[in-house]
């Protein structure tokens, strides 16, 4: 089919459910504009911090998109198109949105508490154990994914004849590798994220403190976003994998102690253009190549090659497309950062439910882009053929390269692919500074609940929880291949959004609210995760024989069966009350 028919049915189902949907949701929730936020309430300086809306888009768009909507329909195409892309607007639309909006709203009424809180809260303080030990054993391994798939990243390189490249081009740095020379595509990206991070303290300082006008800011974050990449070809930073390993997890350490407003925020905001910008030129690219006739040529349903590599289509598709239709991770962000600094509650809705559909364009958008612009045999080559040089991001890429090269012949295929690696880069370490933030905080709480008032010192200090946070995710990432970290990684992730759904379901309910919007997608993302994380457990670990992913595939089942059970008998006892205070 015509990718860009595809592309108007897409945002056609995303208009209708941001537009009415979100509204009918934003209605039955009982949002109030004129509550105080606690972003306002609750200022600090440093975690709650009022923010103007574009910024905070911007910060929390960055943090949940990160590699997520692109690498999980990179790789759910396995399966086929049609399959992904349904699952893709669907699941953004029905469950997706709701679970990011429902979150960040329901925090915000708690005072910005974490969604660990909010179970505490409706669930007792055994809900809230389980529910915290879950979530740090989320976080870590979305941290260990993303961050090995930031070492293959980083070091990406590919046969300059395929990307369009003669043997005296000067375009890109190359290398020798087994007798063929190949462009440094990952070490621009590398420059460009090293230079973004180092200035945005500055862009911080203009931001929070000297109140510098949007009309200024946007420029600014465009011209260090320029001038860091036109470095990045001069000058590309070339690592051995476990090197950049290193360096990440040593940033991420620092990094989770820094006020948001000095490094987070303004590094998200000068990041997200390089997305913004990303996007837009694959939109153009989809509309213009859509014009010119093309259409999808990578199979419509290849289920066959999706089951040897990855599973059953159900529920294996469902939690390999993971970020690019609902996200645990995302409810850790609405409740953990982004609803301590928004500034009303009318934003909520936008930044919630609106940064989610965001998110499905962009996975809509490198479903096409892969769809029409990489042959099967490219894809299975770079993805699928050795899970320990697994990379999805050379993949993703080489067709935004291609793609841009087929409508803009001057551009080459090499320029189009260091603007789809820029896409994402950035956005890996994003994700992973603010989710080591995150599990500082959670292992912060955990501490006091355990231990109370006993809670030696040093387990107080951040650079214990962020350390101990840091050394799990190094250990994990270092010791397993990407391809089997992302399976465990999914089905967790989306586990963490069902459980995150049940608990708002259960707080609508205790406030009298109708919660059916969370309740059924709740159920259905329950069934789907505990479904692939029996699968995960006898098919590949169990045979396997790894230690690890056998241990860490257990307990996410131990613990989601011990959150449902006390959901249900909450929501039982909360029913049987109401009952008895109604008039017979």
């Amino acid at each position: 089919m015509n990718i860009l028919v595809l592309l108007i049915v897409t945002l056609i189902v995303f208009y209708v459910g941001s537009r009415f949907y979100s509204r009918y949701i934003s209605s039955q929730i009982g949002s109030d504009n004129s509550r105080v936020a606690p972003s306002v309430a609750l200022n600090d300086g440093v975690d709650y911090v009022p923010t103007k809306p574009y910024v905070v888009f911007a910060h929390h768009f960055a943090t949940i998109a990160g590699a997520g909507p692109i690498i999980g329909p990179t790789l759910a195409i396995l399966y086929g198109f049609v399959p992904a892309w349904l699952w893709v607007i669907i699941g953004t639309v029905m469950i997706g949105a709701v679970h990011d909006y429902t979150a960040l709203f329901a925090s915000m009424r708690e005072n910005g508490k974490s969604m660990s809180q909010i179970a505490a809260k409706t669930l007792g303080k055994s809900g809230f154990v389980l529910f915290i030990l879950f979530t740090i054993v989320m976080i870590v391994l979305v941290t260990s994914a993303f961050l090995k798939l930031t070492a293959v990243s980083l070091t990406s390189m590919w046969p300059i004849t395929e990307l369009g490249l003669g043997s005296d081009q000067t375009l890109l740095h190359t290398k020798i590798d087994g007798g063929v020379t190949k462009g440094v595509i990952g070490g621009i990206a590398s420059t460009s994220v090293i230079i973004i991070t180092a200035i945005a303290p500055l862009i911080g300082v203009l931001i929070a403190k000297r109140k510098l006008k949007a009309r200024f800011v946007y420029p600014l974050a465009l011209a260090v976003c320029v001038v860091s990449i036109y470095v990045g070809f001069k000058h590309p930073v070339s690592l051995a994998p476990d090197i950049w390993m290193m360096i990440v997890s040593v940033y991420t350490f620092f990094a989770a102690a820094i006020p948001v407003w000095l490094l987070l925020q303004p590094r998200d905001f000068t990041n997200v253009q390089i997305l913004y910008g990303g996007m837009l030129v694959l939109g153009i690219s989809v509309i213009l190549a859509g014009l010119g006739g093309a259409s999808v040529t990578m199979p419509s349903f290849s289920l066959a090659d999706g089951i040897k590599h990855l599973g059953m289509v159900w529920p294996m598709l469902f939690i390999t497309v993971a970020c690019g239709a609902i996200s645990g991770f995302h409810a850790l962000v609405a409740s953990g950062t982004t609803a301590k600094q928004v500034a009303s509650e009318s934003d909520a809705r936008r930044i919630g439910f609106n940064g989610m559909v965001l998110e499905g364009i962009l996975a809509a958008l490198v479903l096409l882009t892969i769809g029409s612009s990489l042959s099967s045999s490219q894809y299975v080559n770079i993805v699928w053929s050795d899970p320990a040089k697994s990379n999805p991001i050379l993949a993703f890429s080489l067709s935004v390269g291609n793609l841009i090269n087929s409508v803009f012949p001057y551009v080459s295929v090499a320029l189009g692919a260091v603007i789809g690696i820029l896409m994402i880069e950035g956005f890996v370490v994003t994700t992973l500074d603010s989710a080591v933030r995150l599990n500082r905080y959670l292992f912060e709480e955990l501490w006091a609940l355990i231990l109370g008032d006993r809670v030696p010192g040093f387990m107080r200090k951040y650079w214990f929880n962020s350390g101990l946070s840091v050394l799990l995710m190094f250990l994990l990432a270092y010791f397993n291949a990407f391809t089997l970290i992302w399976p465990i990684f999914g089905s967790a992730n989306q586990l963490l959004a069902a459980l995150s759904l049940i608990a708002v379901s259960v707080w609508l309910y205790w406030r009298g609210r109708r919660s059916w919007f969370t309740l059924i997608p709740a159920i259905f993302m329950v069934v789907t995760t505990l479904a692939s994380l029996v699968y995960l457990l006898f098919d590949k670990y169990l045979p396997a024989g790894n230690a690890i992913l056998v241990l860490a595939d257990i307990l996410l089942i131990l613990l989601a069966f011990g959150v449902i059970a006390l959901s249900v008998r909450t929501a039982y006892s909360l029913h049987n009350n109401r009952l008895a205070r109604s008039p017979q």
